[in-house]
């Protein structure tokens, strides 16, 4: 059963901080990777903390089990609705926290108490073209004004999207606070063999491929992609070289499906759609080079992920993903297939280059861990909070 609005305190943490944080994306792809992990990393390191929870009713039960100070506050307003502004801070100011954590960029202006927000990139206001009309541009536009000058900080996932909030709204470097994202324990994890041929079997993986995962829409650049796939079949000793595209939502964007048909690629073009983390994993092993061409990227998991699995990556020099990748990949223009392809064949052509592509891409991913970015946002509870 889901908590009341004012819940009774534990014995345990009477007189202690409250934080409340909105969960209601914690299913989600994206922020819901982010959030899964702030709660779990807490539930971790910190028993004593009150966590009250904002979630929708068929997420309750996990809320709950995340210990004996954690609770569920159920909130059944739409995401990005008018609905929230006022259902939130209603609850808010009857929980009574220290400090109100939203993982995503709405922020509700009659928010009762200090706040935090994680901004995970700037892409509604970099491409308000994507959003359906006048009206979402207003409200992306207002939302992410209200974010940024209600909160008392933000936290945001690289330095490139710190660039863009300081590009858009007048505000204090200070007050934004660079974390970065981390990946799951699994993809550094080898598959067993029976795991490999099963995932080969399945979706007969028979020839060399190159492989994209994430998203399909306009901005993850995948017709160029295409294009530069193309170029590559050109090169003599290529003829056996597939193209994978895993991401939901394909239906969505006719137009790749109609790049293949161009070059009369459907054979060597393939579509897979969702996939599970642990199927993720075992395709990143499975394929020889894996190429993210993205224009914008608040952070860039999917290339970590690669780099984890010990697959040599190609990536644009766009946004944040320099800044992810490092010297442990191959650097393209994203605007440029000649540029994409010659990263993809230097990387398909050199087997000394590509091994110590993969041993600097694995040190690389290491590097990030959601546990010491989980630790430096609690730190960040307790400032904001004014906990000694």
């Amino acid at each position: 059963m889901c908590a009341t609005l004012a819940p009774k305190p534990h014995p345990a943490i009477v007189d202690l901080v409250r934080v409340a944080i909105d969960v209601r994306k914690i299913n989600d792809f994206g922020i819901g990777t982010y959030v899964r992990n702030l709660v779990n990393q807490l539930a971790r390191i910190d028993q004593e903390t009150e966590y009250l929870l904002l979630c929708g009713q068929s997420d309750v039960e996990s809320v709950e089990r995340l210990g004996e100070n954690f609770r569920a506050v159920t909130d059944l307003s739409g995401q990005y609705s008018i609905r929230e502004q006022v259902s939130i801070p209603s609850k808010l100011l009857r929980l009574a926290p220290q400090v109100f954590h939203t993982p995503h960029y709405v922020l509700p202006a009659l928010t009762p108490c200090r706040s935090i927000v994680t901004i995970h990139d700037c892409i509604h206001l970099v491409f308000p073209q994507y959003l359906k009309g006048r009206i979402a541009r207003i409200y992306a536009r207002s939302t992410f004004w209200t974010a940024v000058n209600r909160a008392s900080r933000i936290l945001t996932v690289s330095e490139a999207s710190k660039r863009d909030i300081l590009r858009f709204f007048s505000v204090s470097p200070d007050k934004v606070t660079v974390i970065h994202n981390a990946i799951a324990e699994h993809f550094f994890e080898t598959p067993s063999q029976q795991q490999l041929s099963e995932v080969r079997e399945r979706y007969q993986l028979n020839h060399r491929f190159i492989m994209y995962a994430g998203n399909v829409k306009p901005h993850k650049n995948l017709e160029r992609l295409i294009d530069a796939f193309v170029l590559l079949r050109k090169i003599e000793g290529n003829a056996d070289l597939r193209l994978l595209i895993t991401g939901s939502e394909i239906s969505k964007y006719a137009m790749l499906r109609r790049a293949v048909h161009r070059y009369n690629l459907h054979r060597y073009v393939r579509f897979l759609g969702y996939q599970t983390e642990r199927t993720l994993a075992t395709l990143y092993r499975l394929a020889d080079v894996f190429v993210f061409p993205s224009l914008y990227e608040g952070f860039g998991l999917p290339p970590l992920e690669a780099m984890a699995s010990g697959t040599p990556v190609v990536v644009s020099r766009a946004s944040s993903l320099p800044e992810v990748v490092g010297d442990s990949g191959v650097l393209v223009n994203p605007y440029d297939a000649i540029s994409i392809a010659d990263g993809v064949q230097t990387v398909l052509a050199d087997n000394n280059f590509t091994e110590d592509l993969k041993k600097r891409g694995l040190a690389r991913a290491r590097t990030f861990s959601w546990a010491k970015s989980i630790e430096r946002i609690h730190r960040i509870y307790q400032e904001v909070a004014e906990v000694q």
